[in-house]
C-alpha cells in the first residue's frame, strides 16, 4: 500500500499526522533513519518552479541515488491560468530545464493527467518516492489523493512507492494546531523566518528516457483548446472579458468606468534585452529565479536610482502599479510567487539583507526604512499568515462546516459546500462578515434538496487580505470565476448588504451563470431615469488612509453595539461568537487596506439597471427595521422600478438571514423551487 511519508529533515514542514473529520490525508512518518541512499525518486514540480530554496530537492538529493524532475501539463491545473500566467509558466520551465541541464540532468515534460503520467513513470524507473508540494487548494488536494490511489494499485514486489509531501517552512512551527487564532497573538510569539537553502546537485537518472519538449505558447493554447469537456471550455471563455469592458458595452455612457490599470493594461511595451517582464503584456516579472531576483534587487533599491536600463524598467513598472502604498509588489511579483519561481522566504531574506545594508546591520523596531522593503517583507509575511490559518482550518474540528480552500488570482479563499446534488445556491455575505454569517442557513437550505455553497470574499474573514485596491467589480469577477471554476453550473445567487449589490452585478454582466437572484437588504440604490455613470480612478488617497484608521479604531471600540443594532428583533443573535470572529478578523494583516476601499466604492450603477432583463428572477427579502437604510422607501422604489420582482418584508434588521433564519430559509427554499419549476434547468457542466 502506498503511504504519504515524511523524511525527518529540519528544512521540511509537513502536513499534520492525523486525519480530521473533514476528510484529509492520514500522514505517516516513515522516514529512513540510515545514511544509505535508496533508489530513484520523482520530483513533481507544480507551483515550485525553482531550484533555489527548494527543500524537497535537498531531501531527494540526499536520500536517493537518482532523481527525476517532472512537470506535467495537466488541463485541470492550467485551465485556471490566464494567458499571461501560461506564458510565465513556459518561461519558468525553460529556465528550470536549462538550470538542470547545467547539472547534467534534465526536466521531463509530459502532457495528460497527473495520476496516469506519474504511475507510468513510477513503473518505468521503479521510483520508491514521489515528492510533491503540499496543496491547500481543495481541487489540487483531491488530485494528489487520486495520484496516491493510482500508485496503490501498482504491482511492486518490494512495496509500493511513497508520496512525500513537503512545504518550505517560513516559520519553525512545531504543531499547526497550536497556531493562535489572532494575528495579534501570533505576533507576540516573535517567530523569526527561517533561512533559505541553496540548490543541491541532483543525481541524474541513468535510464534512457524520452524527456519531452517544451511547447510554444501557441502549441500550449492548442492543447488547452482540445479539452474534451467543451462546455467547460466555453464557460472558461466567460472569464476572458473584464467587468469594466462588459459595463462599457452594456452602458456606453459609462466609459469613465476604468480600473486603475486599464490605461496601461494592453500597451505593447518596449522590451529590453534583459527584461524581467517577459510576457506580452509586460506588467509582471517572470523568467527564471535569477531574473526575478534581479528584478527584486531593483525593486528594493528604488530610492537609490540607477543607470541600468533593466532596473529603470522595474522602477517604471513600480510607479505604474503603485495604486496604493506598497501595492506594486504584489502586482509585479505576485504571479512569480504563486508559481514558486521564487520562494516567500527568499524574498524576505533579500529584503531584510538589504535593510541591514542600509542601517549598518540593524533592523529598526520602528519599521523599515523604505516603502519597497516594507512592501516586500510585509507581503510575504502576510501570505504566510493566511497559509498557516488555512492549514489549521483544514485539519481542525472547529466550526460547524467543513472548510475548503480555493485560489483566486493566487489568493487563498475560504468556502464550504453542503449537499451532493440539486440546484446550486451560492450565499454571499456583506461587508465585514464571512461565510459563517449564514451559519443557520447553509445546512437548512441544503436539506430541502439543494447544493449550497457559501464563500468568504477576498479581504474578509479568514480569506486572504492582499495589498490591492478592492472594488465591487473585483468581487464580482471573483464570484464569476468561483461559479465557473468551482461550482461548475448556473446558480441561484443570494447576497446580503454589499453581497447583494455584488451578486446583482454578476447577474447583470454574466446572466448565463445565474438562475435567479435573492437580495437580502441589499446595498445599492434605485434611481429612475438614470443615464450617466460617474466614476473615479480607484487609487486611494491620504484621506482614505486616515479615514480607514479612524474607522478601524471606531469599529474596534463599538463593534458589539453596532452589530446588535443591526439585529433589532432578536439582539441575542448578535452573540459572542459572531462578535469575536469579527474582532479576530480586525487584527489580520491587510484589514486596513480593505477598510480604505470604503472610501473608493462606486455604487453608482443603480439596482434597477443591474436587474434589467431578470424579470421573474429577482427576490427581495427586506428587513423593515434596518438601521442602515430606509427600508420602506427602498421597497417602494424596487416595486415601482424593477419589473417582476418578488418582495418579502420581514420584521428584522439589516441581516434577516441570521436574525430570523427559519423564516428566511423557508422563503429562499420556496423561491428556488418556484424558479426551478418555472424555468427548465440548464445543463450542468
Amino acid at each position: 500500500m502506498a503511504v504519504i511519508a515524511f523524511p525527518h529533515l529540519h528544512s521540511f514542514r509537513f502536513a499534520p499526522s492525523s486525519r480530521s473529520r473533514k476528510g484529509h490525508f492520514i500522514c505517516c512518518h516513515s522516514a529512513k533513519t540510515s545514511g544509505s541512499k535508496s533508489g530513484s525518486a520523482i520530483l513533481w514540480f507544480k507551483h515550485d518552479l525553482r531550484l533555489d530554496d527548494h527543500p524537497a530537492l535537498v531531501a531527494a538529493a540526499k536520500s536517493h541515488r537518482s532523481v527525476l524532475p517532472l512537470y506535467i501539463f495537466d488541463r485541470r491545473i492550467l485551465s485556471r491560468y490566464s494567458d499571461e500566467i501560461l506564458e510565465l509558466v513556459l518561461f519558468a520551465l525553460n529556465d528550470l530545464r536549462n538550470s538542470l541541464r547545467k547539472q547534467g540532468t534534465n526536466l521531463m515534460i509530459r502532457f495528460g493527467s497527473a495520476e496516469s503520467v506519474i504511475a507510468d513513470l513510477v513503473k518505468q524507473i521503479k521510483a520508491c518516492n514521489v515528492y510533491a508540494e503540499v496543496e491547500l487548494e481543495y481541487e489540487m488536494h483531491e488530485m494528489i489523493k487520486v495520484v496516491k490511489r493510482n500508485m496503490e494499485e501498482l504491482p511492486f514486489l518490494d512495496g509500493n512507492p511513497n508520496i512525500v509531501l513537503w512545504q518550505t517552512p517560513f516559520y519553525d512551527i512545531k504543531n499547526i494546531k497550536d497556531l493562535p487564532a489572532s494575528h495579534d497573538d501570533f505576533k507576540k510569539l516573535k517567530l523569526s523566518p527561517t533561512l533559505p537553502v541553496l540548490p543541491p546537485s541532483l543525481p541524474a537518472v541513468k535510464v534512457e528516457l524520452n524527456w519531452g519538449s517544451l511547447p510554444s505558447f501557441e502549441d500550449l493554447k492548442e492543447f488547452m483548446n482540445g479539452n474534451p469537456n467543451k462546455s467547460l471550455e466555453n464557460w472558461n471563455m466567460i472569464k476572458e472579458m473584464s467587468a469594466e469592458t462588459l459595463l462599457q458595452k452594456k452602458f456606453p455612457k459609462s466609459s469613465g468606468i476604468l480600473s486603475e490599470n486599464s490605461k496601461f493594461e494592453h500597451d505593447e511595451k518596449k522590451k529590453l534585452g534583459k527584461s524581467a517582464f517577459v510576457t506580452r503584456k509586460g506588467n509582471i516579472v517572470g523568467g527564471g529565479t535569477n531574473s526575478v531576483l534581479n528584478a527584486l534587487a531593483a525593486y528594493l533599491r528604488y530610492l537609490e536610482g540607477t543607470a541600468r536600463d533593466d532596473w529603470q524598467e522595474v522602477h517604471e513598472r513600480l510607479r505604474n502599479a503603485e495604486s496604493r502604498e506598497g501595492a506594486s509588489f504584489i502586482s509585479i511579483f505576485g504571479p512569480a510567487l504563486h508559481l514558486g519561481i521564487i520562494s516567500n522566504r527568499r524574498v524576505h531574506y533579500e529584503a531584510i539583507t538589504y535593510e541591514k545594508e542600509r542601517n549598518a546591520g540593524f533592523i529598526s523596531p520602528f519599521g523599515y526604512s523604505t516603502t519597497t522593503v516594507a512592501a516586500a517583507a510585509d507581503a510575504v509575511c502576510s501570505m504566510e499568515w493566511y497559509s498557516l490559518m488555512a492549514q489549521k482550518s483544514l485539519i481542525s474540528n472547529e466550526g460547524t462546516y467543513s472548510i475548503r480552500m480555493w485560489k483566486w488570482n493566487s489568493y487563498l479563499i475560504q468556502y464550504t459546500v453542503v449537499g451532493e446534488g440539486g440546484p446550486a445556491t451560492l450565499l454571499v455575505h456583506g461587508f465585514g462578515a464571512f461565510f459563517e454569517h449564514y451559519r443557520d442557513n447553509i445546512k437548512e437550505i441544503a436539506e430541502t434538496g439543494n447544493q449550497v455553497w457559501a464563500i468568504t470574499l477576498l479581504g474578509f474573514g479568514k480569506s486572504e487580505k492582499p495589498n490591492i485596491v478592492y472594488t465591487e467589480l473585483l468581487w464580482a469577477e471573483m464570484l464569476r470565476d468561483f461559479i465557473v471554476e468551482v461550482v461548475g453550473k448556473p446558480v441561484h445567487l443570494v447576497g446580503n448588504s454589499l453581497g447583494g449589490y455584488i451578486v446583482s452585478i454578476v447577474a447583470c454582466l454574466w446572466p448565463s451563470l445565474v438562475k435567479s437572484v435573492a437580495l437580502i437588504n441589499s446595498a445599492g440604490n434605485v434611481i429612475p431615469g438614470f443615464s450617466q455613470l460617474f466614476s473615479k480612478e480607484r487609487r486611494t488617497s491620504g484621506a482614505a488612509w486616515l479615514g480607514a484608521r479612524l474607522l478601524w479604531l471606531y469599529l474596534r471600540l463599538n463593534i458589539k453595539s453596532i452589530v446588535k443594532n443591526c439585529y433589532p428583533a432578536k439582539t441575542e443573535r448578535a452573540d459572542d461568537w459572531l462578535i469575536s470572529e469579527m474582532v479576530r478578523a480586525s487584527y489580520d494583516p491587510g484589514v486596513l487596506v480593505v477598510l480604505e476601499s470604503i472610501f473608493s466604492f462606486d455604487l453608482s450603477l443603480p439596482l434597477n439597471y443591474l436587474l434589467e432583463g431578470l424579470e421573474e428572477k429577482v427576490l427581495i427579502v427586506q428587513g423593515m427595521k434596518d438601521p442602515i437604510s430606509d427600508s420602506k422607501s427602498k421597497v417602494a422604489m424596487l416595486k415601482e422600478h424593477c419589473a417582476g420582482v418578488t418582495v418579502k418584508e420581514l420584521n428584522a434588521g439589516h441581516c434577516p438571514h441570521d436574525e430570523l433564519p427559519e423564516e428566511v430559509n423557508s422563503i429562499i427554499c420556496e423561491w428556488i423551487l418556484t424558479v426551478e419549476n418555472k424555468v427548465p434547468a440548464e445543463s450542468c457542466l
